[in-house]
């Protein structure tokens, strides 16, 4: 078949522009091996990262029609497919496909698809990354594990380092400061190995305001496009329960934040809105400035007739608390 390539090309601290190429291409190719061709074959001077062409090595990581992927792992047949559903087929039923590759995001471009992952480097570098052992003594062969323990490692040691979780982060391009899903992903690996000897000091650095795990928007596009399924929003959630078992609510507002929510729901199943603020914003009537930040807000609330007077619990609120103090025993048992 023959398939039109739009291929976003940029040159550092320049406008990104459109080039289209048409490539003459089987359904079972893979989008690297488009990419192959049309630099062999058409225009040499593209740029973009390669290496193993097995999915292993996560160097060819880009953005295909959209959304962070593999180069050599989607292929072009799959692809069409995918936009046959999301796209609307009016008038292009005799049209040539077309599939848009462009860099990876959250990124500067070096040149065409490469990008410069400097921070995304950094980034790793800065959640210590490597098992401490300086608190243990050293044995005379290995630092030992059972098979249940090593069994807590497989999923985040998938991780190929693509970078596509980091190149689709909404809490990343809002706040640079935000280190990461791959950095904190390879943080919970740490947290959960056994050899570890600083999971006190590791957890009080990823619990460090929103470059941590708390600046997390929970929007799931990192775990939606993980080529490996490590999936980094579940480590970050784990990394959090382990935080909010050795923290209590007075400690910041993020951990504040969550269990006051909990707390809440189990009460009255709602969340009753006038006891969230005070206790989160205003630490339990303690943080005079938080409670004064709450003050406009709550004007402009009762002026307008919006703030609830009183409160009502949900139905079901029991069955609700139920499932939270289950769901709790459960994590309670499981560490």
């Amino acid at each position: 078949m023959e398939v039109i390539f739009k291929i976003i090309r940029q040159q550092e601290n320049s406008s990104p522009v459109v080039q289209t190429y048409l490539v003459a291409a089987e359904s079972s190719n893979t989008i690297l091996d488009c990419l192959n061709q049309i630099k062999w074959e058409q225009d040499g001077t593209l740029a973009f990262r390669k290496n193993c062409r097995n999915t292993i090595c996560g160097s060819c990581s880009m953005r295909i029609n959209g959304r962070s992927a593999l180069a050599c792992k989607e292929n072009v047949g799959d692809e069409l497919a995918r936009l046959q559903k999301v796209c609307s087929p009016e008038g292009k039923a005799n049209s040539i496909p077309e599939i848009t590759v462009a860099p990876l995001g959250n990124m500067p471009v070096i040149k065409d698809l490469v990008v410069d992952m400097s921070s995304f480097w950094n980034n790793l570098e800065a959640i210590a990354p490597y098992v401490s052992t300086a608190a243990r003594q050293i044995p005379e062969r290995e630092f030992l594990q059972t098979p249940q323990e090593r069994s807590r490692l497989d999923q985040t040691g998938n991780c190929i380092m693509c970078g596509a979780c980091y190149s689709e982060c909404n809490a990343r391009e809002v706040d640079p400061s935000f280190v990461g899903p791959h950095a904190l992903a390879k943080a919970y690996r740490m947290v959960a190995d056994s050899r570890d000897s600083d999971t006190e000091n590791r957890l009080a650095s990823y619990n460090d305001g929103t470059k941590g795990v708390w600046g997390c928007t929970r929007c799931l596009y990192c775990d939606s496009v993980c080529p490996m399924d490590v999936a980094p929003l579940e480590q970050i959630t784990k990394i959090k329960q382990e935080i909010l078992a050795q923290k209590q609510a007075n400690d910041s507002r993020s951990i504040r934040h969550r269990k006051v929510l909990v707390d809440l729901v189990k009460e009255g199943g709602w969340i009753d809105e006038r006891k969230f603020g005070l206790q989160v914003v205003g630490n339990y009537f303690k943080d005079l400035k938080g409670l004064l930040t709450l003050a406009p807000l709550g004007l402009r609330m009762l002026s307008r007739g919006k703030f609830p007077l009183s409160f009502e619990s949900s139905q079901g609120t029991s069955q609700v608390r139920s499932l939270i103090e289950s769901v709790q025993r459960e994590n309670e048992n499981r560490a």
